[in-house]
This record gives structure tokens, C-alpha cells and sequence, in this order.
């Protein structure tokens, strides 16, 4: 199957990206290069452009979609929270622009034998990085029913987490459970028939959850972001498109503290914690997706995108001052 991709808030990106023609970008979550492929259209012969991306599949994909672009793109098979690595190793110590569009992509989805999905039957495996040995069939045969409940209750935001990790306790007892499908209709036998067709399917918010524990989500975005924010330039920009509440929620958190980290007591006349900003966020509330684009891509219907912009830390010398 053809590695197919619909970026979400793709203009939004590229207009918020402020691109520079001779500066230097760089796309954690490369996909099939929909983002980097409008980048690389706007940079001059100078500019380039960095493509990060753990699955295989994707790194396949765009480098055939980027290959116009021949000298302009280097494309690394590494995690985003790897990101300085990556760069130091390439001589780069600063970049102008950074895109994270989180989540799960449509090839991701759509290829049954990934286990993303809960519409087809296929092995339980959801990682992203099929380096890893771990997979969510090792989570869901193999973690305490407390914990299962912890994991649907709290990365899922699911209501019924507690009698869902109740079935597959009990599930798992007579067999592993083994595809999508057995998990799929153990969790539709956990939630109550009349709630079963009220808001999406009712395996969504558990699936979900499986995935950002096994791929660790929530802690790579979380450790990575202010590492992201001081690898820019001055006046560089960070766009992150997130899909559901609890990632919106740690990008607004980072964006506020780098705007604002100083720690005193706000009756103190002046700081004396000596922490100062870092940028500021370039959009107040996040930008969400056009009727245009939700007909077009149902799977935009939660992407929000937040924008930062860095500025110069006071004390901090400029490259010619160094």
C-alpha cells in the first residue's frame, strides 16, 4: 500500500512557518512529507530543509515525494525528541523553523496489519518505531488490570475505563487476546448498548490510549519542546498541530512557561528568580481547521495548531558577537 497522507492545516503551517527561502526547517514528524514538500517549494538553493520520522514507511514515502528537491533535504530515521542530536551530527546548532504533526497518519490507519485501527482485524501492534520490540498486544496481555484502567482513564479520557479494563482482565484469562478485533469487541461488551452509538466509536478513546503508552507520546512531546524552542534563531518558529486534549494541553503549558517562566511571588516588586523569556506565542488561541477543509479531511475535525516564536534572551550574544 502507497503511503498516502493528508497534512492537516497545511496552509496554516506554512503561513504561520514565516519561511525564510535561505533558512534551515525542520519537520519532526516527516509522514509523507506534505508539510516538508511545501517548505522545500519556498526555500531557495541555500535553504534547507531536515526531515525526522521513526517509521520506515514514511522515510520510504517522502523521500521519493522530496526528491525534486535533491541537496535541499536530509532525511534521518530517528525520534523528534533526538532532535539536537540529529542536528549536531549534520554541523547545524540553530534552525529557523520546526512543524510537529502529531498523532497517528492516514497510512498508519489504514494499513490494517499496523494495528492502529479498530475497524479492521488484524495482530495488536501500534508502534511506530517497528524497531521496538514491545507492541500493544504485550500491554494489553500483560499489564495489571489497575493499571489498564489508569492507562484507558487517563490517556483515553474514557468514562467507562474502569469496567473496560474489567473485560480484558477477564478475557485474557480464558485466552491472550491476540487482534484488533478481539479487543474491539471486548470493549464494545464493556459500554452499555444505549451509550455504545453516542460520540464515534466506542473503541476509539481506548485504542488511543494503548497507542500513546506504547509509543510514549505524551513524555516525548513533554521532554522535548523547550529543547526544540532553544535550537531556534531569533525570530525562528515552532508550529505543533495536536489531535487531542491532553497533547494541546502540554504544548499550551510550554508555550505559556517559555513566555513567561519567572517564579517569584507576584508580590515581589522586582524577579530575582532570573529566569527570562524565551519568545512569546505568535497566535493566543490555537488555530483550528476551515469548513472547507473538515468536508474535505473528517480527520481534521480535532487538529489544533499552536505557533511560538523565539526571541533574543536577554544577555544572549548574537552569532557575529561570539
Amino acid at each position: 500500500m502507497e503511503f498516502s497522507h493528508v497534512s492537516v492545516l497545511l496552509n496554516e503551517t506554512i503561513e504561520q512557518l514565516h519561511i525564510r527561502p535561505d533558512g534551515i526547517y525542520v519537520d519532526g514528524t516527516l509522514g509523507g512529507g506534505g508539510h516538508s514538500y511545501e517548505i522545500c517549494r519556498r526555500l531557495s538553493e541555500k535553504g534547507r530543509l531536515i526531515g525526522i520520522d521513526q517509521d520506515a514507511d514514511a522515510i520510504e514515502a517522502a523521500g521519493k515525494r522530496l526528491e525534486e528537491f535533491k541537496d535541499r533535504v536530509t532525511i534521518v530515521r530517528s525520534n523528534y525528541c533526538d532532535m539536537r542530536q540529529v542536528l549536531q551530527k549534520l554541523g547545524i546548532e540553530r534552525v529557523d523553523g520546526i512543524v510537529l504533526d502529531l498523532g497517528v497518519s492516514s497510512y498508519q490507519l489504514d494499513t490494517a496489519e499496523r494495528g492502529f485501527s479498530y475497524r479492521t482485524d488484524a495482530p495488536l501492534d501500534m508502534r511506530m518505531d517497528q524497531r521496538q520490540t514491545k507492541t500493544a498486544k504485550d500491554i494489553v496481555n500483560g499489564y495489571s488490570e489497575e493499571a489498564l484502567y489508569r492507562v484507558i482513564r487517563d490517556l483515553g479520557e474514557e468514562r467507562f475505563a474502569g469496567n473496560i479494563a474489567k473485560h480484558i482482565a477477564a478475557a485474557r484469562e480464558k485466552k491472550p487476546i491476540e487482534t484488533t478485533g478481539e479487543l474491539t469487541e471486548i470493549i464494545r461488551s464493556a459500554i452499555p448498548a444505549k451509550l455504545r452509538a453516542v460520540g464515534g466509536h466506542p473503541a476509539k478513546r481506548t485504542f488511543q490510549a494503548i497507542r500513546i503508552e506504547l509509543n510514549h507520546e505524551l513524555e516525548v512531546l513533554k521532554s522535548s519542546l523547550d529543547d526544540m524552542i532553544d535550537l531556534l534563531n531569533p525570530a525562528g518558529r515552532i508550529c505543533v498541530i495536536t489531535f487531542h486534549s491532553l497533547e494541546d494541553r502540554i504544548v499550551k503549558t510550554i508555550f505559556k512557561t517559555n513566555e513567561n517562566p519567572c517564579t517569584c511571588p507576584s508580590n515581589f516588586p522586582v524577579c530575582v528568580c532570573g529566569k527570562k523569556p524565551k519568545g512569546r506565542a505568535a497566535v493566543k488561541k490555537p488555530i483550528l481547521p476551515g469548513e472547507e477543509e473538515l468536508e474535505r479531511n473528517k480527520r481534521a475535525k480535532s487538529a489544533k495548531l499552536r505557533v511560538f516564536e523565539r526571541t533574543r534572551p536577554q544577555g544572549e550574544k548574537t552569532a557575529a558577537a561570539d
